[in-house]
C-alpha cells in the first residue's frame, strides 16, 4: 500500500458549509478516487483554517497552498493538475496580502508534513511481543548490551540527561536529573518502579506499549537499574490491564531464560531483577508516593515531601520512579544516541509525545507525533476534523487533572515549554475534544466530581473543597447560583493548589481555574441570565438554548 504524501484539508466550518463545501469535499475524493490517488492523498474536513476570506477552501498539505473559493467544478483542475502533476493551479489560488496565499501556521512547518515519528511505539503492532526473540530481531536488549559492555552508569545517565528527555507522566521534569539524584545518593539497596497505573479517564497510551512492546520496558529498567545503582524493579500496573500483565509476566521469565534478566547480566557481574505489582483501582496511586506506600502493603495514600523518593523511597531506600512511556525512550536513545533525539520535537522539549484523542471529531484514537505539533493540527490532520462539521470550542489535555484549553490557543505548540508559558498544561497526553455543544460548566462539574470520589482524604483541601467545589457548579448548572459563588470557586482553587499535600489535589483546582479564565461570561449566563447557552443544563428544571 502506499504512504499518504499530501491531504487535502476542505474548511468545514458554518459559513464553507453554507456555501457549498461538502460537495467540494465529495468531488475531492472522487476525484482523487479516479486518478488513483485514494491511496496517496487523504481528504480531510478542517473545522477552522484560521481565515475566513476564500470560503470555501481546500488546503494541500504539507506545502500549504490555499485554493478558494472553490465550486465543486474547480476540483478536477486542482487534482489533475496540483495533485496528480505537481503544478499549482494560480488562477485558483486564494489571493491574500499575507503570505502569498498560505497560512502561517502551516508555513511554520516548513513544507514538511509533521507525521507520526514513532519511537514509544515503533515496534507495538509491528512484532509479537510474546516473544523475545521476535523484540531481539528488532534491536531488542541491544541499547542494554551496550550500556553494560561499553558504558559506564555515569555515561549512561549523561547520555539521557544530554537528549533532554522529560517526564511524560505530566510533570516533564528533567528524567536525567532525576536519575542523577538517584546515582548520587548513598545506599547499598535501591529501586526502580515503573508506574504503570494508567488512571487517568481518557489516557491509553501506556496500555499500548506494555502489551505491544512489554520488552521495551524491562530494557528501560533494567538500563535504569544500572546507571542509578539499583538491583531491583517493580512495575506498578493497572488492575484492569490483565493482558498487560500476563505479557509482562511472559517477558520477564523469557528474560530470565536468556540471562537479560537476573544474575550476572550479559557477563558483566551486574544483577537486575522486575516483580509486576498489580494495583486495586485507585486513582491517587497514580502518584509517586501513594505507589510507593501500596507496593509496601500500605493504604494508598501520599507522602509528605521532603524527602522525595530519589533518597527515600521504597522501604525507606532510595527509589527512581519514571512513567511508562518516559522509560520507552531509552533504549533508543542508548541506541541511537542523545544528539540524534534531540534533532526531534523542538529545543526545549526533544522527541515525541504519544496522544489518545477522544470526543467530537471524525477519527478517534492514538498517535505518536514530534514534540511541538498544535492543537489544530492534530483535529485537522489526525482526527481528520470535528464531527457533523461542528465548531471546535475547546480540549482537555491530560485527563482529569489536565489543562482546559480554548480555540484561541490551539495553534499554541504542544510543549512543556510553551504550553507553560500560556498558563496551561500539557498533562499526560490525553485529549478530550469538545465542539460548540459542550457546556463548561457542566464540563467543569463532571470533572470536580471526580476528584471529589477519587480523593484520599488525607488533606482537608482536597477532602472539603472538592466537595464543596461540586454543591456550587451544580448550584450553578441548576440555574440557582450567584456572583458570589463565582468568588468562592476562586478562593477554592487557589487554596487547593496552595494547601494540597500532593499532586491531586494541586491540580484537583484547574478545571475552575482555566473554566474561569477562558469561558467566564459563558458561566455568568448560567447566574446571571439564568440560561445554559449550549441547552446542556436543565435550568430551574427545563432546558433552554
Amino acid at each position: 500500500m502506499k504512504t499518504t504524501r499530501s491531504m487535502v484539508l476542505v474548511s468545514g466550518d458554518p459559513d464553507s458549509l453554507a456555501k457549498g463545501a461538502s460537495e467540494v469535499f465529495q468531488a475531492f475524493e472522487l476525484e482523487c478516487a479516479r486518478l488513483g490517488l485514494q491511496d496517496e492523498i487523504k481528504v480531510s474536513w478542517l473545522s477552522d483554517a484560521g481565515r475566513h476570506d476564500a470560503l470555501p477552501m481546500a488546503i494541500i498539505y504539507p506545502e500549504a497552498i490555499i485554493y478558494g473559493p472553490l465550486t465543486a467544478k474547480d476540483v478536477k483542475t486542482i487534482a489533475e493538475e496540483h495533485l496528480y502533476k505537481g503544478r499549482i493551479v494560480e488562477n485558483l489560488v486564494a489571493s491574500s496580502h499575507e503570505l502569498s496565499g498560505r497560512i502561517a501556521w502551516l508555513v511554520a512547518r516548513k513544507g514538511t508534513l509533521p507525521a507520526e515519528k514513532r519511537i514509544v511505539l515503533e515496534r507495538a503492532g509491528i512484532i509479537n511481543p510474546e516473544d523475545i526473540h521476535d523484540y531481539i530481531l528488532h534491536d531488542g536488549y541491544s541499547a542494554l548490551g551496550k550500556a553494560l559492555t561499553s558504558m559506564q552508569p555515569a555515561d549512561v545517565i549523561n547520555e539521557i540527561d544530554t537528549s533532554g528527555l522529560k517526564g511524560r507522566g505530566g510533570a516533564g521534569f528533567p528524567t536525567g536529573q532525576k536519575w542523577r539524584f538517584v546515582s548520587k545518593t548513598t545506599s547499598q539497596k535501591k529501586y526502580v518502579i515503573c508506574n504503570a497505573d494508567e488512571s487517568e479517564p481518557g489516557t491509553f497510551k501506556d496500555r499500548l506499549v506494555l502489551e505491544g512492546d512489554p520488552h521495551c520496558i524491562i530494557e528501560a529498567m533494567t538500563i535504569a537499574g544500572y546507571a542509578v545503582g539499583a538491583d531491583e524493579g517493580y512495575i506498578y500496573i493497572r488492575g484492569e490491564y490483565a493482558l498487560a500483565q500476563e505479557r509482562l509476566h511472559k517477558a520477564i521469565d523469557q528474560a530470565r531464560e536468556l540471562g537479560l534478566l537476573g544474575q550476572n547480566i550479559f557477563s558483566t557481574g551486574f544483577n537486575f531483577d522486575i516483580h509486576v505489582h498489580s494495583g486495586a483501582g485507585a486513582y491517587i496511586c497514580g502518584e509517586e508516593t501513594a505507589l510507593i506506600e501500596s507496593i509496601e502493603g500500605k493504604r494508598g495514600e501520599p507522602r509528605s515531601r521532603p524527602p522525595y523518593p530519589t533518597t527515600n523511597g521504597l522501604w525507606n531506600k532510595p527509589t527512581l520512579v519514571n512513567n511508562v512511556e518516559t522509560l520507552a525512550n531509552v533504549p533508543a536513545i542508548i541506541n541511537r544516541g542523545s544528539t540524534w533525539y534531540r534533532s526531534i520535537g523542538t529545543p526545549k522539549s526533544p522527541g515525541t509525545k504519544v496522544y489518545t484523542i477522544m470526543g467530537n471529531v471524525n477519527v478517534t484514537g492514538l498517535i505518536e507525533v514530534p514534540m511541538g505539533i498544535t492543537l489544530r493540527e492534530v483535529i485537522s490532520i489526525y482526527a481528520r476534523g470535528m464531527k457533523n462539521g461542528h465548531t471546535f470550542k475547546l480540549a482537555q489535555t491530560g485527563g482529569s487533572s489536565g489543562s482546559i484549553i480554548p480555540a484561541s490557543l490551539q495553534d499554541t505548540p504542544m510543549d512543556f515549554e510553551s504550553f507553560g508559558k500560556a498558563g496551561v498544561a500539557l498533562g499526560s497526553g490525553a485529549l478530550l475534544v469538545c465542539d460548540e455543544d459542550t457546556c463548561v460548566v457542566d464540563l467543569c462539574k463532571v470533572l470536580v466530581n471526580f476528584f471529589k470520589n477519587e480523593s484520599c482524604g488525607k488533606c482537608n483541601p482536597c477532602r472539603i473543597g472538592n466537595d464543596r467545589a461540586f454543591q456550587i457548579l451544580t448550584k450553578i448548572s441548576e440555574g440557582v447560583g450567584t456572583m458570589q459563588d463565582l468568588a468562592d470557586l476562586e478562593h477554592i482553587e487557589k487554596y487547593l493548589y496552595q494547601m494540597s499535600n500532593c499532586g491531586l489535589g494541586q491540580t484537583a483546582g484547574t478545571p475552575i481555574r482555566d473554566t474561569l479564565a477562558h469561558f467566564r461570561a459563558e458561566v455568568e449566563a448560567h447566574i446571571k441570565l439564568k440560561v445554559c447557552p449550549t441547552g446542556v443544563c436543565p435550568m430551574s428544571g427545563r432546558k433552554t438554548k
